[in-house]
């Protein structure tokens, strides 16, 4: 019939036929025929499951069932490559443009943050078969197709930083209003760390959606493979350090809610740390480099030096013995002054910061132990100087409240927490 002249005829018959068979085949793989509005409508749970859908749906596709029709179309139409070719279109069109459509409809979606995880895997997919698109309609016919979703595959590139966006947006409007208690983990700090500790998870994804998009094909580097060469000035580095920066602001401007500087200085403490162990364990580390990560520890132990001065010089001064200051009963009287108001202050700061928090472990004991290291010693000299003194002697035996012992005892029940103290670190 072909060689008689019915070229168009013969081929309209023939993908009439073969067209069916596509679209059943991908209705059974659970693909749905939706329409972008319809796509775009959709509950995110929903959509979610269909996006599963349509990665395994597109894979089979370009993979397996439009291979075999390429080549079921060159074997019925053996010498007429252009009557082959124009089948094959007519074959694959609907089903091209029904999951490209669903693709697009994800890329042109709402940007809320939560969304980028799914929109990853639809880009991912994209990306890794447009050697397959290429290989398939790579015929006059079909360029239409093959430039349409390297459109969309762009799209869904210009989707994910829309999304990071959205996410340097919602850490702007996050607002300022209620201290977490006892200077403990804000949500916002737990909430942006893990988000893109994941997302780095698809670091290589991400260092190829904020570079220059280069076409992926069968000769080209393969992004998924990854190397050692130093991230730190990459885009995606350049974006996360910006991250890091917002949320680091976002905080500073949280912490001048609390009035006591030294809760102040727990607040920004924890967040601090809680932020270099999160950027230490992961892929984050990588793109923002050591230099980052020693700064930043750096200003962990700037706050810890704050909270020091803010909580304990003034009981620190209590302690002082000017030896050559007043005679032997103004120094008693002295000494019986300064018991009295150490006693005040150690335990209004005790009884203050037991309720504080300190999330992270070895943290707590660093700061514990720096307490008790400063204290201890200028205590126990203060009180041996009080029980050495012939008119003090008798009145430190009934007023010392705290032995050295008890004294670190009760530092070390500093930052113990609360009931809604924030002191969970996940």
């Amino acid at each position: 019939m072909v060689a008689a002249g019915y070229e168009k005829e013969c081929s309209h018959a023939y993908s009439v036929s073969r067209r069916e068979f596509l679209e059943e085949s991908l209705s059974r793989l659970g693909l749905q025929k939706l329409s972008m509005d319809q796509v775009q409508k959709m509950q995110w749970n929903e959509l979610e499951d269909e996006i599963e859908k349509w990665v395994k749906a597109v894979n089979v596709a370009l993979r397996i069932l439009f291979p075999s029709e390429r080549r079921l179309c060159d074997r019925v139409f053996f010498a007429f490559n252009s009557v082959s070719d124009l089948s094959f279109m007519e074959v694959s069109r609907g089903s091209t443009i029904q999951l490209l459509n669903f693709a697009d409809a994800v890329a042109i979606s709402s940007r809320a943050p939560e969304r980028l995880f799914k929109v990853l895997d639809v880009y991912e997919a994209l990306r890794d078969l447009m050697p397959e698109f290429e290989l398939m309609f790579s015929d006059q016919y079909c360029v239409l197709l093959r430039n349409e979703a390297l459109a969309i595959w762009r799209r869904l590139g210009e989707a994910i930083r829309g999304i990071f966006m959205e996410l340097e947006n919602l850490i702007r409007r996050d607002p300022a209003k209620t201290p977490v208690p006892g200077g403990g983990l804000h949500p916002i700090t737990r909430y942006v760390m893990n988000y893109i500790r994941a997302a780095c998870r698809s670091r290589i994804t991400l260092e190829q959606v904020f570079e220059e998009i280069v076409v992926p094909s069968a000769s080209a580097v393969d992004y998924r493979d990854g190397d050692d060469r130093a991230l730190s000035s990459s885009s995606l580095a350049v974006q996360m350090a910006w991250i890091m920066e917002l949320l680091e602001s976002n905080l500073e401007a949280k912490s001048k809610i609390y009035k006591d500087s030294a809760l102040l200085a727990v607040f920004m403490m924890n967040n601090e740390r809680y932020i270099v162990q999160k950027v230490k364990d992961s892929e984050l580390g990588l793109l923002l480099g050591d230099d980052w990560i020693r700064k930043h520890a750096a200003k962990v132990k700037q706050y810890h030096v704050s909270y020091h001065r803010s909580s304990w010089s003034k009981v620190s001064g209590v302690l002082k013995i000017d030896n050559n200051a007043m005679s032997p009963t103004g120094a008693s009287r002295s000494l019986k002054e300064k018991l009295k108001l150490f006693n005040s202050y150690f335990e209004e700061i005790c009884k203050t910061q037991s309720t504080w928090i300190i999330f992270d472990e070895q943290l707590r004991e660093e700061l514990r132990n720096s307490v008790a290291g400063s204290l201890s010693p200028a205590y126990r000299n203060f009180i041996g100087r009080l029980q050495s003194n012939n008119d003090s002697g008798r009145y430190a035996e009934r007023h010392i409240k705290f032995s050295v012992e008890d004294l670190e005892a009760r530092i070390f029940e500093l930052f113990q927490g609360s009931s809604g103290s924030g002191g969970g670190s996940k």
